[in-house]
């Protein structure tokens, strides 16, 4: 199995003391510091070359704008650095949004990054939260045709010699890109789903890897269903290696040291960094960025996991930190290990992005995760080894 960790790189300092009568400000120039933000990015590149001694497999990075939650702003940048600093781990971008961009750009930023880094990318792709249209004034209703339309340019540029496009929303003529991909085609497609029919369709066009929602459940396994499906008319097979998901874990000498140290740092995720202007459900109903036919694939009573259900975003305590983690992979290694590898098996994937890092941990403490992981369970999750993707061999056998 392969085993990334995933650093959302939020901002190394808490924000809850910017909190008015128990409201947070929107945020601006007075309240950023720079000098924890040069803390923060150093604090993580550092953490990201003791990954590498560690053996993980892979880092993963993603993309958002005019948050604390993540200083990730441009994880091509990031993915420069990093490639530089490390010569094994492979590095999963998670994701570029490309609505939000001028796919030509992204295209030749990410043939240098392949070419930077030895052909170790993983070129992830998104469409983003709504957010993120709000702050680059994309409307939300282009948001699927921008994105196909942007990959197809990104794809054309790698793979052809020369290449014009001419489509709804961008224009080329007689394009030859230099430097181009040491991957060939291309580097690996991945694509993280919140249970959206048409990006499950489109995962499956283009034969992508996927990452079938954030918690297991009814939305997982519809989705793995359905992509199957999906892939089957195209002329592919779903595979193990197609197969991702994402944990939050945490090492500790007993379950209950675990949730005492890791606690305050979901607590705050939930609580302050992942609401923070948020656009909430009941308002993305009221535009196009979902289709009226985005989740018939999903059984009755079926909710997206961000898609169709705010009840994410509901206040977090210390007791809902301790009901969650009877489920969660927070413990001792030994459990860490086999809630991992159960839920890995259930899901079918032989990839997992580990999150063990929420919010302005400090540097010592995540340090002492990426060691103590690194010793005590990465070497378990890397000798086992995924070979089926149960719900997918399930409508597989039903067709």
């Amino acid at each position: 199995m392969q085993v990334f960790i995933f650093d959302w790189l939020a901002y190394g300092e808490n924000i809850d003391k910017f909190r008015v009568n128990g409201e947070l400000p929107r945020l601006g120039a007075k309240h950023f510091n720079p000098q924890v933000a040069v803390d923060t990015y150093t604090e993580h590149l550092d953490a990201w070359v003791e990954m590498e001694k560690q053996g993980f497999d892979g880092l993963a990075i993603n993309e958002h704008h005019a948050t604390p939650y993540g200083l990730g702003n441009s994880p091509n940048l990031i993915a420069a650095a990093i490639a530089r600093l490390t010569q094994r781990m492979k590095i999963l971008i998670y994701a570029n949004l490309l609505p939000i961009h001028e796919p030509l750009r992204l295209a030749e930023e990410l043939a240098m990054l392949d070419c930077l880094s030895n052909g170790r990318l993983i070129n992830g792709v998104g469409r983003g939260a709504p957010r993120e249209y709000k702050i680059f004034n994309v409307p939300l209703d282009e948001s699927r045709s921008r994105f196909e339309e942007a990959y197809e340019v990104m794809r054309k540029a790698w793979t052809e010699d020369r290449f014009d496009f001419a489509g709804k929303h961008f224009n080329y003529n007689d394009v030859s890109i230099w430097p181009r991909p040491v991957q060939k085609p291309y580097p690996p497609l991945w694509v993280p789903l919140t249970g959206s029919k048409e990006t499950i369709e489109w995962a499956a066009r283009n034969d992508a890897a996927i990452t079938p929602g954030v918690f297991p459940g009814q939305m997982r396994q519809d989705t793995l269903r359905y992509f199957q499906k999906c892939s089957a008319e195209h002329g592919h097979k779903v595979t193990p290696q197609k197969i991702s998901i994402m944990v939050d874990c945490y090492v500790a000498d007993s379950k209950a040291q675990a949730i005492e140290e890791y606690g305050p740092y979901l607590m705050y995720l939930f609580n302050t960094l992942l609401i923070y202007d948020q656009v909430f459900q009941k308002d993305v109903a009221k535009t196009k960025y979902y289709s009226s036919t985005a989740f018939e694939h999903l059984r009755e009573g079926t909710k997206g996991t961000l898609a169709q259900d705010d009840s994410i975003f509901n206040e977090w305590t210390m007791e809902s930190v301790r009901a969650a983690a009877e489920h969660m992979p927070i413990g001792t290694a030994d459990e860490v290990v086999e809630r991992i590898i159960a839920e890995c098996n259930e899901a079918g994937a032989d990839n997992v992005l580990l999150v063990c890092n929420r919010g302005p941990m400090p540097k010592e403490m995540f340090l002492n995760q990426i060691r103590r992981i690194g010793s005590e369970v990465l070497p378990r999750l890397q000798a086992h080894k995924v070979t089926a993707v149960p719900f997918a061999e399930e409508a597989l056998s039903a067709a």
